[in-house]
């Protein structure tokens, strides 16, 4: 039996919770993100979880391609069955933080950038906010070199929402 602080116990609950994690979460995440995810018991060691994401690949409850891991059909369903089997607390723990991982992918689902090197020199930076429907906002810039292009790529994806707001503002008013 592991010694822990928090309400996980056991080494099959850690599994669970990370079963419980990925069932609510849109989209296969990298190994950082679902750590970081599954550690919100307090007793919960990153040795023991990454331990235990290797096991359910084992089992074929979890699937690794290029570098991020997603639910395969058998992980969803015992995902399903056993959850309820968790501390309430940590569940309460666990589903706000995958809200917050939910929504932090699908802000950055709704923003594109792109570059591409001009034949002229420079770079054409194609930078897109779409609000789940099409795109709100589309912006062709150029950029004398590659560094600035990825500066405009950055800056559009930390404040593309402001980007956009300050648009719209200027041309209302």
């Amino acid at each position: 039996m592991l010694e822990y602080y928090g309400f996980i116990r056991e080494k099959i609950e850690i599994k669970v919770l990370i079963l419980f994690i990925m069932r609510r979460l849109p989209e296969p995440v990298v190994l950082e993100v679902l750590v970081n995810l599954a550690m919100c018991d307090d007793g919960i060691g990153y040795f023991d979880v990454t331990e235990c994401i290797a096991k359910l690949i084992e089992t074929g409850h979890l699937r690794l391609d290029d570098h991020k891991y997603s639910l395969t059909s058998k992980g969803n369903r015992n995902g399903e069955i056993l959850e309820k089997n968790l501390p309430y607390s940590v569940r309460l723990k666990a589903e706000d933080a995958a809200a917050h991982m939910r929504a932090v992918i699908n802000r950055n689902n709704m923003i594109k950038t792109h570059r591409n090197v001009c034949s002229a020199g420079g770079y054409k930076v194609d930078l897109s906010l779409s609000d789940g429907i099409g795109d709100i906002l589309s912006i062709e810039l150029y950029a004398a070199n590659e560094k600035r292009a990825e500066n405009l790529e950055k800056g559009f994806r930390d404040k593309a929402e402001k980007v956009y707001q300050a648009i719209v503002d200027l041309l209302l008013n």
